[in-house]
């Protein structure tokens, strides 16, 4: 019995996930086998976990390595305990899986988020979103 070996090309790309002529969600229609050029056509579920960038993927497998410790995924991402939540949640939220019966977390405070930027903990961009939801 042969031994299946998965062919990895030398360089991997992640599909895109949106339109890039209209913005809507792409779907799986085609599979195709690189070792003996078999294809299958139809229309596959997506998968959800495929549409995250290599920062969220990673955050993730911090927090599933960790057996799920906010505390461990707070010190990997270098960030208060506060906002290793709220970018748990919005990873959450992006995969479908928020549960809209708990409470929203805690905001951040605008000096909890400066201070957030000032480490490089957070993007510019991701506090300005922070801050314009403050009020």
């Amino acid at each position: 019995m042969s031994e299946r070996v998965r062919r990895t090309p030398a360089h991997e790309h992640r599909a895109p996930v949106d339109c890039p002529v209209c913005g809507d969600r792409l779907s799986v229609t085609r599979l195709g086998c690189g070792s003996c050029g078999s294809e299958l056509a139809g229309v596959f579920v997506p998968c959800a976990f495929c549409a995250l960038d290599e920062k969220e993927t990673e955050m993730l497998r911090v927090f599933l390595a960790s057996r799920g410790n906010l505390r461990d995924l707070e010190k990997h991402l270098g960030v208060s305990y506060p906002t290793a939540r709220l970018k748990f949640n919005q990873l959450l939220e992006k995969l479908g899986l928020a549960d809209s019966d708990e409470p929203a977390p805690a905001a951040l405070t605008r000096d909890q988020i400066l201070a957030e930027v000032a480490s490089g903990a957070l993007s510019p961009a991701e506090a300005q979103n922070l801050l314009g939801s403050l009020g």
